[in-house]
């Protein structure tokens, strides 16, 4: 198995919360180091039409009316638009878009970029997030590729409660997330399965490693076997790094590798090794970029 090809553009780095905020600039240099080594290819902007398919035209004409010519707006408590953020964020989807033609042919990627997307709503920034990157990545691999399935694994720390809303009545995608609860955004109760297309693994505040093995074990990697999925889209926050200053989950980097091993041996086992991994969450800059590290190198089979 090859190495992936490391989607990403220095333009991810515009984005500028102010300063102190966690989802930093210096993430996306993190992020990039952790992909050393890897063949590299430059994202392009999402347009207007494949950014439509899940979020109104009205909602990109408001962020991009939103955003200043210098310092910061606040969309939310927690989220910004900057100079450059509107492009950061048409970069970050484009680069989930381009993961999934990749990964359709056959060639793993992995899309390095900033904002993240898990949080965003159609009609609605949060959490960091303007775009639903994972969700229109489905969205594309069943579209324009034919996918029949597609099942979405997210790991970050939080709730990927956009995703799930952009996907839950869509009987092809299967969404699975683990998270620590109760945690923001306060979504993902495991009894909210919506209609079938939703796995919610809710984690209690200091769960490690053997604990979310036997979990993958015994019950993810058992409803990918049932989903049968075409393509298996990577929503991959590392925040839930026991060195992350967010969160309160004790992963370490060894068990981010381990985690990601086992998922693409269920894909290469139900859809000929199709993944592509989108950058979600991590906030400490070492582990972020130790744990990508771990993660594109399992991606190319290298645990």
């Amino acid at each position: 198995m090859s190495m992936p090809v490391c989607l990403t553009h220095p333009d991810c780095a515009r984005h500028a919360p102010p300063r102190g905020h966690p989802e930093r600039p210096e993430r996306h240099a993190a992020a990039l180091e952790g992909c050393a080594g890897l063949p590299r290819e430059e994202a392009r902007e999402a347009t207007d039409d494949e950014l439509a398919v899940l979020h109104p035209r009205s909602y990109l004409d408001a962020l991009v009316r939103g955003e200043p010519a210098e310092g910061q707006v606040p969309l939310d408590p927690d989220t910004y638009l900057s100079p450059g953020s509107v492009r950061a964020a048409r970069l970050g989807a484009g680069a989930a878009l381009r993961a999934v033609d990749l990964a359709m042919s056959g060639t793993r990627a992995f899309a390095a970029t900033r904002p993240p997307g898990h949080h965003a709503l159609a009609r609605t920034p949060m959490g960091f997030c303007l775009f639903g990157n994972v969700a229109l990545a489905a969205r594309r691999a069943i579209d324009l590729h034919g996918a029949e399935r597609v099942a979405i694994v997210d790991f970050d720390v939080h709730h990927g409660n956009g995703t799930q809303a952009l996907v839950e009545e869509d009987p092809r995608i299967l969404f699975v997330s683990t998270h620590q609860s109760p945690f923001w955004p306060g979504t993902g109760e495991a009894s909210d399965e919506a209609h079938g297309t939703v796995l919610n693994l809710p984690l209690l505040a200091g769960t490690g490693g053997a604990a979310y093995r036997r979990l993958l074990t015994d019950t993810i990697l058992p409803r990918l076997d049932a989903h049968r999925p075409d393509l298996l889209l990577i929503s991959a926050g590392f925040d839930a790094h026991e060195d992350d200053p967010l969160g309160g989950l004790r992963l370490t980097t060894g068990d981010f590798g381990w985690i990601t091993a086992r998922l693409c041996e269920a894909a290469d086992r139900l859809c000929a090794g199709r993944v592509a991994s989108v950058l979600e969450g991590g906030y400490d800059l070492a582990a972020l970029r130790d744990s990508v590290a771990a993660h594109v190198r399992a991606m190319g089979g290298q645990e």
